[in-house]
């Protein structure tokens, strides 16, 4: 299912807000942890900790 992108903004401190709808979307709930990393020219991934920390004990690339 293609979901409408939000829009959000970059802040001079470098947060990001967001928005509810988007972590419900992908499963992600408050205080929830997860790892931030670059995957090319443009694109930031958010991944659940407990996520990426299976694939990496299962031989699988984050």
């Amino acid at each position: 299912m293609i979901r409408e992108p939000a829009e959000a903004q970059i802040r001079e401190d470098g947060t990001v807000e967001l928005p509810m709808g988007v972590l419900a979307e992908a499963g992600l709930t408050v205080g929830a942890r997860i790892l931030v990393y670059s995957d090319g020219d443009g694109r930031i991934v958010l991944r659940r900790e407990a996520d990426a920390v299976e694939d990496l004990l299962n031989g699988r690339l984050l």
